[in-house]
């Protein structure tokens, strides 16, 4: 390498480093910002670090449309949703869906399959009961369960990822995608901050948070972990999420016995094991299926289950009466 090329590349790597320099200290500071609105049933919270308040205000804006656009696609609670529409049609032939809806069930199957059904979108027919025992306390018949067990089974949804397609199989079937949709929303309405210039946001909505970039001259957003051990309370999370489910306020008793609102598809009943999740993962997507998965796995398959997902770690806590 000769003498000449080496003060070339000295000269370049100075040049470059006092530009860089220069483009920090022109930088407009960034300040917090924060906003909410409901979306999905819940308060759904949004903090940005930006150059202005007209920035701050525009990129939220459209975040939380982005979350009213995925809410439309992927409620069971409105009956116009591109969801219940396919579920309208449950028994006919395939239905074209849009690919926010064909992401989230295709996510939702492969998930299926590796929990052998502890995780199933398709179990609509047996929420459908335990909210009606939630609401007024009937609580669901053998004769009821067995005729919803007909209708729930993650083989009974056939996906075609070539024509994004779905097909339900069995008519009366009913997906609810409670387990994985906030999570995905949020990080849907993470990616419309980043491209409106966005980099340092937190998005929460329920028991799922997605960051982006740590709040400035941080190392990430402080957040507390309920599951965890005193010692281990505290995060700091950076592009990832957090996602925690329980059945800590919705629940049903009966004959002296707790149902979560977490209904295990594989029995069609409310889970009895009283088991608190908290799920550290890539994405929201991940995090906030993974802990509903886990709340009816339990804490030993549960931490089996985390050890084969790239990047994830769970605080897994069983509640003791």
């Amino acid at each position: 390498m000769t003498f000449r090329f080496i003060l070339l590349r000295t000269l370049l790597l100075v040049w470059t480093w006092f530009a860089c320099a220069a483009l920090r200290l022109n930088a407009a500071p960034l300040h917090r910002y924060q906003y909410n609105q409901m979306a999905m049933g819940v308060q759904v919270r949004i903090t940005v670090y930006a150059s202005s308040q007209s920035v701050a205000e525009r990129a939220c804006a459209a975040a939380f449309e982005r979350i009213a656009e995925i809410e439309q696609v992927m409620s069971d609670y409105r009956a116009d949703s591109e969801l219940m529409r396919l579920c309208a049609k449950a028994g006919g032939e395939p239905v074209r869906v849009s690919k926010e809806l064909f992401t989230v069930l295709k996510r939702a199957q492969e998930l299926s399959r590796r929990t052998a059904g502890a995780f199933d979108v398709t179990v609509g027919p047996y929420v459908q009961l335990w909210r009606r025992a939630r609401r007024g306390g009937a609580f669901p018949t053998e004769e009821e369960l067995r005729e919803a067990r007909q209708r729930v089974g993650y083989e009974k949804m056939v996906l075609d990822e070539a024509n994004r397609t779905v097909r339900l199989l069995v008519p009366g079937m009913r997906l609810d995608l409670g387990g994985i949709a906030k999570g995905y929303a949020l990080d849907c309405a993470l990616k419309v901050l980043q491209e409106h210039g966005i980099r340092h946001a937190l998005l929460e909505a329920g028991g799922d948070i997605v960051a982006g970039l740590a709040p400035p001259a941080t190392a990430g957003w402080r957040i507390e972990v309920a599951n965890a051990a005193p010692e281990r309370r505290w995060v700091y999370l950076a592009l990832g999420a957090i996602s925690t489910s329980g059945d800590t306020e919705q629940y049903v008793e009966h004959e002296g016995k707790r149902y979560s609102h977490i209904v295990d598809p594989r029995t069609g009943l409310g889970v009895t094991t009283r088991v608190a999740a908290t799920v550290i993962a890539r994405d929201g997507i991940t995090s906030d299926s993974l802990a509903t998965a886990l709340c009816v796995l339990g804490k030993e398959a549960g931490k089996r289950l985390i050890r084969t997902v790239p990047g994830a770690r769970a605080y897994v806590r069983e509640v003791k009466e």
